[in-house]
């Protein structure tokens, strides 16, 4: 099956395109642009595109990162997707899964409890997200995502289902020190912290491992990150806390943690692996014990507050009951 332009009849053969970006489409991502273009393409492939310079903004090369305006000329080439039959839509319980997941809806927006192991969206050998799977659930709704959480990483996601929604969400996420979305987050850290709040102002620099997976350190050349954790209770040695972010990095409460000497309960690539295998054994945690809790925002200038909850996963419930 081809993406072809719609205006021509289906039989003809994809051919480039050349795409005004209308005025609501100001602000957005040129990957999510060519998503929304190319209905049915894998994000991988749409990387792909970018990054061979097939595609091309007001006649130059771009990131896939690049912000639109109205009135840039996008041009997309001739995309020939995969067959029908290899692009079959997520599995129906997985749908009914994430349909069952959704904590709040309104005009405007839709949270997600997304649960552990599922990715935000797809690529990376990961065929449907969170975001993909809401589209099949709601077919031709706009939704998109206002951020992304760890694959491993459960908890309250976000998604915008009118473009005026997703550039103010995107401008509160862009203010400083946490200023226009208070986020709040529950984890289980390895060993005993200390009473108080513990403020961690470290820098994050991204990098990539040999096969290119991404690893997160503090190192002065990143950039400004910093996190606010509180005990709230102390079980079999270990500290349930809370977590406030100012800066929203990859993998900051995960690296933060580490940084002070108390990594997070269940986490493979930060964590510490013999509490892990302690932990999986006496009281069957067997993921990342990090849980986005609540957000809190408020759209129109101020107007319209929301206070989003996620209950806390049942197996992370569990685990804590356990836990002595």
């Amino acid at each position: 099956m081809t993406a072809q332009d719609p205006t021509k009849p289906a039989g003809d053969k994809p051919s480039v395109r050349m795409i005004t970006v209308p005025a609501d489409r100001a602000g957005q991502r040129l990957d999510n642009f060519l998503l929304g273009q190319l209905k049915g393409a894998p994000r991988s492939l749409v990387y792909k595109l970018v990054r061979s310079g097939q595609v091309r903004v007001n006649g130059g090369r771009a990131k896939a990162e690049r912000k639109l305006e109205a009135g840039d000329e996008v041009r997309i080439p001739p995309v020939r997707l995969s067959e029908e039959g290899d692009r079959a839509g997520p599995p129906e319980a997985f749908m009914r899964r994430l349909e069952q997941a959704i904590v709040f809806e309104d005009a405007r927006l839709l949270a997600l409890n997304k649960p552990t192991g599922v990715a935000s969206h797809g690529g990376s050998g990961i065929s449907f997200g969170a975001i993909e799977t809401l589209r099949a659930l709601r077919p031709g709704q706009t939704l998109e995502l206002v951020h992304r959480l760890d694959r491993d990483t459960s908890g309250l996601l976000i998604v915008a289902k009118k473009r005026s929604a997703l550039s103010e969400l995107q401008a509160l996420l862009r203010e400083d020190h946490g200023a226009g979305i208070r986020k709040r987050y529950l984890t289980l850290l390895a060993g005993r912290m200390p009473d108080g709040v513990m403020t961690v102002d470290a820098p994050l620099h991204v990098g990539l491992r040999q096969g290119g997976e991404r690893h997160v350190q503090v190192n002065a050349i990143g950039k400004e990150s910093i996190s606010h954790f509180r005990v709230l209770e102390r079980k079999g040695g270990h500290s349930y806390c809370e977590v406030r972010i100012e800066t929203g990095r990859t993998h900051q409460i995960r690296v933060h943690a580490q940084h002070l000497g108390h990594p997070v309960a269940g986490d493979d690539k930060y964590g510490d692996p013999a509490v892990n295998k302690r932990l999986r054994e006496q009281i069957g945690l067997k993921r990342l014990f990090l849980h986005a809790a609540s957000l809190e925002f408020a759209l129109d200038d101020g107007k319209s507050p929301y206070v989003l909850n996620a209950p806390l996963a049942d197996e992370l419930v569990e685990a804590l009951d356990r836990l002595r």
